[in-house]
């Protein structure tokens, strides 16, 4: 089965999807949109896909591609996406899903109406690691969950690894609420709390957050950004089964280029996963090991990629997991974080 992809949104992340998909046998790029010609020409140009668009009405209007994926900034998730799920079309939706949970919840709507396979994607569930400790824990391998600790570290803010922010919109915007920016809370917030919850096999049932926004530059601004969003967050949680938890996300870790640690405590078992370095590892103290305290790499089977895994849910060959209802949910979690912040921590029902 043949399937034509359809690419929303040019610029850096959507070089990793083009890439990614065209790997896939079977798969056709045919169309690229952007509202910037310069840019849509360069990334057509560049992964040869032949038919470019404005906007999405005149990609819908032509109509001859069966999937879409929404590379676009996280404010248009929303508005692009919904037009598409109308279309009849299969929808791959960069995370968040959308920048507040009612919009989350409409897109959850009109993808169930449509009855088109929705996806969002959230990167690291193509870890090996985390989905190795998701299946130990749904198998009982560690009891009950007591305690968790969760933590993505980023530092682009005190070095320039990544490019120099102060210049680079791809950068600004993300400092920025005018342009659609939730802070680290949402930018990489989201997907800690999804390595979180998602190995723990809970929902998180209350939140109490707090929320910083260093100074960083005279006057809080450049250019046009105002520089307002969050640099810095932490969380308290609770679990459905009762566990406590703590996670945290900041853009000042420095140190750390793009990390992420879980360390998840239950009664008869402890599992710790993270992803440093660009490397999926997973430590266990399990069964005996217990009584001495002693920690064994557990070994992962590779597992595919997102772009497989949507591919192959349009084919009947896969579920269609992480999904838009996956995205509302932890929509819904991180507003009630913000709204926890806003009201000096206190701990509200998700």
């Amino acid at each position: 089965m043949t399937v034509r992809l359809l690419i929303l949104g040019t610029g850096g992340m959507a070089n990793n999807h083009a890439e990614g998909f065209a790997r896939i046998d079977g798969v056709e790029l045919v169309a690229g949109v952007d509202t910037r010609p310069a840019q849509l020409a360069a990334f057509c140009d560049k992964h040869s896909i032949a038919h470019r668009f404005a906007s999405v009405a005149e990609a819908i209007a032509w109509g001859q591609f069966d999937a879409v994926t929404n590379v676009t900034p996280d404010a248009a998730h929303f508005a692009t996406t919904t037009p598409m799920l109308a279309a009849g079309k299969h929808v791959l939706c960069e995370k968040p899903l959308a920048t507040n949970a009612a919009d989350a919840e409409a897109m959850v709507i009109a993808a169930q109406t449509a009855g088109v396979v929705n996806m969002v994607n959230l990167t690291y569930r193509n870890g090996a690691a985390l989905q190795k400790a998701a299946a130990m824990v749904a198998e009982g391998a560690i009891g009950k969950i007591r305690h968790f600790e969760a933590s993505y570290l980023q530092s682009w803010l005190t070095q320039p690894a990544w490019g120099e922010w102060r210049d680079e919109p791809q950068w600004l915007w993300r400092l920025s609420s005018a342009h659609g920016s939730k802070g680290v809370l949402g930018d990489v917030g989201i997907h800690i709390l999804d390595f979180a919850s998602f190995i723990a096999g809970e929902p998180a049932v209350d939140v109490s957050a707090r929320l910083a926004t260093f100074d960083k530059v005279p006057e809080g601004r450049i250019g046009e950004y105002t520089l307002d969003a969050n640099d810095s967050a932490t969380m308290q949680i609770r679990l459905e089964g009762g566990a406590l938890g703590v996670v945290h996300a900041t853009r000042f870790a420095t140190g750390h280029m793009n990390d992420l640690r879980l360390r998840l405590f239950g009664d008869t078992g402890g599992l710790e996963v993270s992803f440093e370095n660009s490397v999926s590892r997973l430590r266990a103290c399990t069964g005996a090991d217990r009584l001495t305290a002693t920690w064994h790499e557990v070994e992962c089977p590779e597992t595919p990629s997102v772009y497989e895994r949507f591919i192959a849910a349009i084919r009947g060959e896969a579920p269609a997991l992480p999904d838009f209802a996956r995205g509302a949910a932890l929509q819904r979690l991180l507003d009630r974080a913000e709204e926890s912040a806003q009201r000096g921590g206190l701990v509200l029902p998700v």
